[in-house]
């Protein structure tokens, strides 16, 4: 096995890692070591005292899909009798729950489904944005791409449809895991690792920025992940606009698809391994969410530097995450920071009632 030492000096010295580099931390056991440098490395990046959080809702607009993921369980049959299209009228609805609750940014994810016209998207986004004045993050790689097929339109020309409608910024939903092997195995029917990357990178050249990630804990090896992290990377170099970077963990939904138990070191290696790699990605994101509580607290020492939360109405994940926006500033202010709420662009300032004041970050990991 590869000693670790010279190549987390060099991660700590600014020297970019190769992806051999990272296949050799993915295969350490000494996760105490890379995890203490990968907080090195996130204290040098970022405010050690404060952890940022942010908070949107998720409109499921559809769950009509033709994709046929083996993980999961959300999606109905195009012809199915038991799946669902929302009105404008009930995403309005859940855009003023929202709104109640302090929460001014909506998060539009849903099925592929063959059947909505260019129309219902633009309709949706201009009532949004126009109506709500709501930040609106939404669709996935291969939901914008089978659109503009669908529509007979260039990539580009539908994005620019969609942001002068009122889309402000873009998932990295669907990467799953970026390599041929594992395409196969999770979703044939997707996106290929170049396409995911090449959508995003219109998405980044047209001013919609968003976030990048990986979900992993099935049948993925050392090398799979590697490899999605170099992939990643190389199209940050390539377009720049992927704002954060966040690991998720597969969970249990369908009986046909393996999922793994991921242990709790593991995932903070995999959040320290991916701090000191993504060196041209500012911010990496812990998943309260899907990790929970006491594991997400850890990864704020591991190089995280943010909590993927507060996300209201999630039908995709089962959350173990935080529900209300003073839970999440109790959760950072008990972890040892001060919370600092952000907007989905990693911007501050527009949230100046909720700038905490108090605890100070220790400056060593625990």
């Amino acid at each position: 096995m590869a000693p670790i030492a010279p190549i987390l000096d060099k991660a700590l010295a600014g020297i970019r890692l190769t992806q051999s580099d990272a296949l050799a931390l993915l295969a350490s056991d000494d996760w105490t070591t890379i995890v203490a440098a990968g907080h090195r490395k996130r204290l040098g990046m970022h405010d050690p005292g404060t952890v940022s959080y942010t908070a949107y809702r998720v409109v499921n607009y559809t769950n009509f899909c033709d994709v046929d993921c083996s993980f999961c369980s959300f999606k109905d049959e195009i012809e199915s009798d038991r799946g669902y299209t929302l009105t404008l009228e009930q995403i309005a609805a859940k855009t003023e729950d929202a709104l109640g609750l302090g929460v001014d940014t909506i998060f539009l994810q849903g099925g592929v489904n063959p059947k909505l016209p260019l129309s219902y998207y633009v309709d949706a986004l201009r009532m949004l944005s126009g109506k709500y004045h709501v930040h609106v993050r939404g669709f996935s790689p291969i939901e914008l791409l089978r659109l503009a097929q669908k529509e007979n339109l260039p990539l580009p020309e539908l994005l620019i449809i969609l942001k002068e409608a009122g889309l402000g910024s873009v998932p990295g939903a669907g990467a799953e895991v970026l390599t041929a092997r594992m395409r196969e195995i999770l979703s044939p029917k997707k996106l290929s690792a170049a396409d995911w990357c090449r959508v995003m990178g219109e998405c980044h050249k047209l001013g919609l920025p968003g976030s990048s990630n990986i979900v992993f804990g099935s049948v993925e090896t050392r090398e799979d992940v590697a490899e999605h992290l170099s992939a990643i990377r190389d199209q940050q170099d390539r377009t720049g606009g992927f704002l954060a970077f966040i690991p998720w963990t597969f969970q249990p939904q369908t009986k046909k698809f393996t999922v793994r138990h991921v242990r709790g070191w593991e995932y903070l290696r995999l959040i320290a391994v991916a701090r000191l790699f993504l060196d041209n990605i500012p911010n990496i994101e812990v998943s309260v969410l899907g990790m929970g509580k006491d594991l997400g607290e850890l990864a704020l020492y591991a190089g995280a530097n943010d909590i993927n939360s507060i996300v209201i109405e999630e039908n995709v994940l089962r959350s173990s995450g935080l529900k209300t926006l003073g839970a999440a500033r109790k959760f950072i202010r008990e972890a040892g920071f001060t919370p600092k709420r952000r907007t989905l662009g990693y911007e501050f300032g527009r949230y100046p009632e909720e700038e905490a004041v108090g605890s100070t970050a220790p400056t060593h990991a625990p």
